[in-house]
């Protein structure tokens, strides 16, 4: 399995647009010249996030294969993780069709909606087919009871593989739900409490992203960072465009000595 690069970036999003911010990357052209300077400016990996010609959040295995070379050609140092996000837009079937025929090596994946309207049989099949074709799965997690789902649903022995890979996801879009460093103690007492050290990493929302992602890589996880989860600087500011939110956090990793397991 391809392992988590340490720093990726998430661009885009399903949700936001140009409104919320005008660096904000639409278009195919956009997200590879957006890759290109977060690639530059520090991240080893890009989060992909597609959207149709109105700009709305499409899940389609073959726009993904199209962007996949695209992003190859251009970025080819850059690793390349899509996304099967439903957004209120697609059924469990729909995401798990797009994440095995995208020939992507990188797949992002809510435990919450591949079990929304699916068997225990059918998600670990997915994921079976998964591990088979040396798809990595990051797991989504928006609190430890989808890693107590994701446990009951894996078999036994990817749940505990080191190369199993998550997302802990700190905050929310909603107002009044920005991350705080603390968010991710419950993560991590739950990994401790089910002795597994999986391939994590951290998102988190709003102006508290800076501060959470630091005190991620202070306790051995990866990072991911973007306008996807937050437009804010450390010290306050709106942040110019995506590389310079990469840029920063790329200072925290080389700051940051993680600890000891």
């Amino acid at each position: 399995m391809m392992p988590l690069p340490r720093l990726m970036v998430a661009p885009n999003g399903a949700r936001r647009t140009r409104a919320d911010h005008p660096a904000l990357p639409v278009t195919l052209d956009e997200i590879v010249a957006t890759a290109a300077s977060c690639h530059e400016a520090g991240a080893e990996g890009l989060h992909l996030h597609l959207r149709d010609a109105q700009g709305r959040h499409v899940l389609d295995a073959g726009l993904y294969r199209e962007a996949l070379a695209e992003l190859s050609r251009a970025v080819p140092g850059m690793a390349v993780q899509i996304t099967t996000e439903a957004n209120r837009q697609y059924e469990a079937a729909h995401q798990r069709q797009v994440a095995l025929e995208a020939g992507a090596a990188l797949v992002s994946s809510s435990i919450r909606e591949i079990m929304a309207g699916s068997t225990t049989a059918q998600a670990r099949a997915f994921y079976e087919e998964c591990a088979g074709r040396g798809i990595a799965v990051q797991h989504i997690l928006y609190d430890p009871d989808d890693l107590a789902l994701l446990e009951r649903v894996l078999p036994p022995a990817l749940f505990s593989s080191p190369e199993l890979q998550l997302l802990f996801v700190l905050g929310r879009y909603s107002p009044g739900h920005d991350s705080r460093p603390e968010d991710l103690n419950p993560f991590l007492e739950a990994l401790r409490a089910r002795r597994i050290t999986p391939d994590w990493a951290a998102c988190a929302f709003g102006r508290g992203e800076s501060a959470c992602l630091a005190e991620a890589a202070r306790r051995g996880g990866k990072l991911r960072v973007g306008f996807e989860n937050s437009f804010w600087n450390a010290d306050g500011s709106l942040a110019a465009d995506n590389a310079e939110r990469v840029a920063e956090t790329a200072c925290l990793l080389q700051l940051e000595s993680p600890p000891a397991p």
